[in-house]
């Protein structure tokens, strides 16, 4: 038997030879390796880019909303110790260098941890900005920056000691973040604005919306305060959407109906509680008009969040099909897209003293030219009507025509006096026309120029 087997095998293998891993068989494959592979072009493997990046962890909302606590996020750029990059830099704090793995992993409740969380949420909204504009060509530049100017932005986590506060500063090139402790607790909790998402994000759009309309945060107009305080809510609130995770949490926490509560709609929940506000320091799922609110900015922008925020809800609910897609995957989808309406309604609107009505017809034109379903349309204009920013009417041909709903006397200013640190900033509220001292100067300067032109007369 083992005698024919080897004469067999010399000639070669039967058709139905089973393959097992003896030295018959390896010699086989050798045979046919060399006899039918031959001539064949060997492939050469594709090179893929290296590709850079860190995993950092950082509270996904605030300590308060435990639920989705804290989670380890993929950072897809490259970040050197402090953490800093080219846009953003860490201040104030003991530079944090990268483990043995590359990656940015610190204890919560540490200072480093404090440092690598807030420049990442920062990064994050930038980035979510850049995507959402990436059509435009253009990089999101900060309001200094120029052809020869490309200095980052500086965060400094721990930037305010004992401040209920936060801000963004142009003249500091800055953003920062107070501490403080929360009143009546025992024994003594110190809360962290920089702990927020939807602070660090909410200062971070301040930053962001100077760079794309540099003169809404010296306007006097109500609005264009009330514009910036919203901005800033709002990239929170897209934030939170462009992540997979925390959009799964809101499915799960509304069972789809974005009106029931949700950490999506509260502002800065730990902080809003310190304060002993059950909805956060504000909500996004409002009902307020126009008419009932003041000029305190950011009472009025509560009327254009709340109007974005019920534009979204309409949308997500027009567009759920759990048939075909999931309900995460649309809320997703929708953040999205909404988000790039928003800003590219910014950029097509006014550079100097914008309104409300500025920004809800150019949202209501852009659905349109996007070629989105008519509900698109109806609930931009809807809910801005609803909000008395816009009022609807028929053109003579029989088009739809928005016109500007409610709005402030001309002399009636914004009042900053309770927005976050950056609308109270001398910076950018500061106004001197009215200085006494300034206007003898101007006034004498005047006089001055009006006499050496006599004297020059009189010697020619």
């Amino acid at each position: 038997m083992n005698s024919l087997m080897q004469k067999g095998e010399e000639e070669s293998l039967p058709v139905a030879f089973v393959p097992t891993p003896t030295q018959q068989y390896r010699q086989h494959r050798k045979v046919n390796k060399v006899t039918k592979s031959a001539g064949l072009p060997i492939p050469i493997p594709v090179p893929f880019p290296r590709l850079n990046g860190h995993r950092v962890l950082i509270w996904k909302q605030d300590p308060s909303v435990t639920e989705i606590g804290i989670r380890k996020v993929f950072m897809p750029n490259l970040i050197s110790s402090g953490p800093r990059n080219s846009r953003i830099t860490s201040q104030g704090l003991p530079p944090v260098s990268a483990n043995a793995f590359g990656d940015f992993i610190q204890t919560p409740g540490t200072d480093q941890f404090d440092a690598v969380h807030t420049f990442s949420i920062v990064q994050m909204t930038l980035k979510m900005v850049q995507r959402a504009l990436s059509s435009t060509g253009n990089p999101i530049p900060w309001q200094w920056n120029s052809a020869v100017n490309t200095e980052p932005l500086q965060v400094f986590a721990h930037g305010l000691p004992d401040t209920m506060n936060a801000f963004y500063s142009r003249g500091q090139k800055a953003l920062k973040f107070g501490d403080f402790i929360k009143p009546g607790s025992n024994p003594p909790q110190r809360i962290f604005t920089c702990r927020s998402l939807d602070i660090v994000a909410h200062e971070t759009g301040h930053a962001i919306l100077d760079g794309l309309k540099p003169n809404w945060i010296t306007s006097p107009n109500p609005q264009a305060g009330g514009l910036h305080e919203s901005f800033g809510d709002l990239m929170a609130i897209f934030l939170t959407l462009s992540q997979l995770d925390q959009v799964e949490a809101i499915i799960a926490q509304t069972k789809a109906n974005l009106h029931d509560k949700t950490f999506l709609a509260d502002m800065a929940e730990e902080f809003g509680l310190a304060l002993g506000r059950p909805n956060g320091l504000r909500n996004a799922d409002n009902d307020l008009k126009m008419s009932e609110v003041t000029n305190e900015v950011h009472a009025i922008s509560q009327v254009f969040t709340g109007a974005i925020y019920d534009i979204l809800a309409d949308i997500f609910a027009s567009e759920r099909n759990t048939a075909k897609k999931d309900d995460a995957q649309v809320l997703l989808e929708v953040g999205q897209y909404l988000l790039s309406v928003v800003l590219r309604a910014i950029l097509a609107s006014p550079n100097v003293n914008p309104t409300y009505a500025n920004l809800a017809i150019k949202m209501k034109d852009i659905v349109v030219a996007d070629g989105k379903p008519v509900h698109y349309k109806n609930a931009v204009v809807n809910r801005f009507t609803v909000r008395e920013i816009v009022v609807p009417a028929l053109g003579v041909d029989g088009s739809e025509i928005l016109s500007e709903g409610f709005t402030f006397a001309d002399n009636v200013e914004g009042n900053f006096h309770t927005c976050c640190g950056c609308m109270q900033l001398e910076e950018y509220r500061a106004n001197h026309e009215n200085d006494e001292e300034a206007k003898e100067l101007a006034k004498w300067l005047k006089k001055h120029a009006s006499d050496e032109k006599n004297v020059k007369n009189k010697g020619e």
